[in-house]
Protein backbone atom coordinates (compact mmCIF):
# COMPACT_ATOMS: atom_id res chain seq x y z
CA UNK A 1 0.00 0.00 0.00
CA UNK A 2 2.72 2.77 0.78
CA UNK A 3 4.05 1.90 -2.77
CA UNK A 4 0.76 2.50 -4.32
CA UNK A 5 0.81 5.86 -2.53
CA UNK A 6 4.29 7.00 -3.10
CA UNK A 7 3.90 6.08 -6.99
CA UNK A 8 0.46 8.47 -7.11
CA UNK A 9 2.48 11.28 -5.26
CA UNK A 10 5.19 10.87 -7.70
CA UNK A 11 3.00 10.74 -10.98
CA UNK A 12 1.03 14.00 -9.61
CA UNK A 13 4.21 15.74 -9.16
CA UNK A 14 5.76 14.77 -12.53
CA UNK A 15 2.37 15.85 -14.11
CA UNK A 16 1.98 19.15 -12.54
CA UNK A 17 5.99 19.91 -12.95
CA UNK A 18 5.16 19.08 -16.96
CA UNK A 19 1.83 21.31 -16.74
CA UNK A 20 3.72 24.23 -15.25
CA UNK A 21 6.69 24.15 -17.67
CA UNK A 22 4.71 23.15 -20.99
CA UNK A 23 0.41 23.94 -19.97
CA UNK A 24 -1.85 21.49 -19.68
CA UNK A 25 -2.65 21.07 -22.97
CA UNK A 26 0.61 20.07 -24.15
CA UNK A 27 0.89 17.91 -21.30
CA UNK A 28 -2.40 15.71 -22.14
CA UNK A 29 -1.11 15.46 -25.75
CA UNK A 30 2.44 14.33 -24.39
CA UNK A 31 0.71 11.70 -22.00
CA UNK A 32 -1.74 10.77 -25.36
CA UNK A 33 1.32 10.26 -27.88
CA UNK A 34 3.32 8.60 -25.29
CA UNK A 35 0.55 5.65 -24.61
CA UNK A 36 -0.12 5.63 -28.37
CA UNK A 37 3.86 5.47 -29.40
CA UNK A 38 4.35 3.55 -26.53
CA UNK A 39 1.44 0.67 -27.04
CA UNK A 40 2.49 0.29 -31.00
CA UNK A 41 5.73 -0.14 -29.57
CA UNK A 42 4.68 -3.03 -27.33
CA UNK A 43 2.80 -4.69 -29.99
CA UNK A 44 5.52 -4.50 -32.31
CA UNK A 45 7.91 -5.78 -30.46
CA UNK A 46 5.80 -8.14 -28.21
CA UNK A 47 5.25 -10.05 -31.85
CA UNK A 48 9.20 -10.20 -32.39
CA UNK A 49 9.53 -12.06 -29.06
CA UNK A 50 7.10 -14.11 -30.06
CA UNK A 51 9.14 -15.19 -33.12
CA UNK A 52 11.93 -15.24 -31.48
CA UNK A 53 10.06 -17.90 -28.76
CA UNK A 54 8.89 -19.85 -31.58
CA UNK A 55 12.09 -20.13 -33.53
CA UNK A 56 14.11 -21.19 -30.30
CA UNK A 57 11.62 -23.77 -29.79
CA UNK A 58 11.96 -25.20 -33.31
CA UNK A 59 15.62 -24.99 -32.98
CA UNK A 60 15.29 -27.19 -29.41
CA UNK A 61 17.59 -24.14 -27.85
CA UNK A 62 16.57 -22.88 -24.28
CA UNK A 63 14.80 -19.55 -24.87
CA UNK A 64 15.57 -17.41 -21.33
CA UNK A 65 16.42 -14.37 -23.15
CA UNK A 66 13.14 -14.65 -25.45
CA UNK A 67 11.42 -15.50 -22.67
CA UNK A 68 12.84 -12.31 -20.62
CA UNK A 69 12.03 -10.20 -23.41
CA UNK A 70 8.36 -11.01 -23.65
CA UNK A 71 8.23 -10.45 -20.03
CA UNK A 72 9.54 -7.04 -20.01
CA UNK A 73 7.94 -6.29 -23.24
CA UNK A 74 4.45 -7.52 -21.28
CA UNK A 75 5.38 -5.49 -18.20
CA UNK A 76 6.63 -2.67 -20.34
CA UNK A 77 2.56 -2.98 -22.09
CA UNK A 78 1.01 -2.62 -18.99
CA UNK A 79 2.79 0.43 -17.42
CA UNK A 80 2.13 2.09 -20.78
CA UNK A 81 -1.39 1.52 -20.19
CA UNK A 82 -1.14 3.52 -16.69
CA UNK A 83 -2.29 7.01 -17.25
CA UNK A 84 0.81 9.01 -15.71
CA UNK A 85 3.85 10.34 -17.22
CA UNK A 86 6.93 8.22 -14.96
CA UNK A 87 4.84 4.98 -15.67
CA UNK A 88 4.62 6.02 -19.54
CA UNK A 89 8.49 6.75 -19.44
CA UNK A 90 9.27 3.24 -17.49
CA UNK A 91 7.17 1.31 -19.88
CA UNK A 92 8.89 3.04 -22.60
CA UNK A 93 12.27 1.80 -21.74
CA UNK A 94 11.38 -1.57 -21.24
CA UNK A 95 9.66 -1.33 -24.61
CA UNK A 96 12.80 -0.26 -26.32
CA UNK A 97 15.64 -3.21 -27.17
CA UNK A 98 18.71 -1.46 -25.66
CA UNK A 99 17.45 -0.34 -22.13
CA UNK A 100 14.89 -4.16 -22.00
CA UNK A 101 18.49 -5.64 -22.83
CA UNK A 102 20.25 -3.94 -19.99
CA UNK A 103 17.09 -4.53 -17.35
CA UNK A 104 17.64 -8.42 -18.60
CA UNK A 105 21.17 -8.86 -17.66
CA UNK A 106 20.26 -7.65 -14.44
CA UNK A 107 17.54 -9.76 -13.74
CA UNK A 108 19.41 -12.66 -14.97
CA UNK A 109 22.28 -11.44 -12.68
CA UNK A 110 19.80 -11.05 -9.51
CA UNK A 111 17.83 -14.48 -10.37
CA UNK A 112 20.95 -16.80 -10.87
CA UNK A 113 21.84 -14.96 -6.97
CA UNK A 114 19.51 -16.10 -5.86
CA UNK A 115 19.40 -19.42 -6.72
CA UNK A 116 22.86 -20.64 -8.26
CA UNK A 117 21.38 -23.81 -10.21
CA UNK A 118 19.95 -21.07 -13.12
CA UNK A 119 23.57 -20.08 -14.30
CA UNK A 120 24.60 -23.65 -14.17
CA UNK A 121 21.39 -24.33 -16.62
CA UNK A 122 21.67 -21.30 -18.78
CA UNK A 123 25.70 -22.46 -19.04
CA UNK A 124 24.76 -26.07 -19.87
CA UNK A 125 21.96 -25.65 -22.51
CA UNK A 126 24.69 -23.70 -24.90
CA UNK A 127 26.12 -26.59 -26.11
CA UNK A 128 24.49 -29.28 -28.85
CA UNK A 129 22.04 -31.99 -27.80
CA UNK A 130 23.94 -35.37 -28.58
CA UNK A 131 21.14 -38.40 -28.30
CA UNK A 132 22.15 -41.31 -27.87
CA UNK A 133 21.88 -44.39 -25.08
CA UNK A 134 23.73 -45.99 -22.33
CA UNK A 135 25.63 -49.09 -22.84
CA UNK A 136 26.43 -51.10 -19.67
CA UNK A 137 28.77 -53.62 -21.39
CA UNK A 138 32.21 -52.86 -21.04
CA UNK A 139 34.21 -51.67 -23.58
CA UNK A 140 36.44 -54.15 -26.06
CA UNK A 141 40.34 -53.64 -26.34
CA UNK A 142 41.98 -55.77 -28.82
CA UNK A 143 45.57 -54.46 -27.81
CA UNK A 144 45.04 -50.93 -29.14
CA UNK A 145 43.05 -48.31 -28.78
CA UNK A 146 39.66 -47.96 -27.37
CA UNK A 147 37.15 -48.20 -30.16
CA UNK A 148 33.82 -46.94 -30.00
CA UNK A 149 30.94 -48.33 -32.55
CA UNK A 150 28.75 -45.39 -33.46
CA UNK A 151 26.80 -44.29 -36.62
CA UNK A 152 25.91 -40.78 -37.05
CA UNK A 153 22.51 -39.97 -37.61
CA UNK A 154 21.32 -36.49 -39.60
CA UNK A 155 19.76 -33.97 -36.98
CA UNK A 156 15.53 -33.92 -37.47
CA UNK A 157 15.30 -30.43 -38.66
Amino acid sequence: MPFVLLYLVVEIVALVAVSSAIGVGWTLLTLLAGSVLGLWLARREGVRAAHAISRAIVNRQVAHVELTDGLLVAAGGVLLFLPGLVSDVAGLLLVLPPTRAMVRRRLVRAAEERSPQLRTARIRARGPVIDGEAVDEPPIRLGGPLIIDATVTPQDR
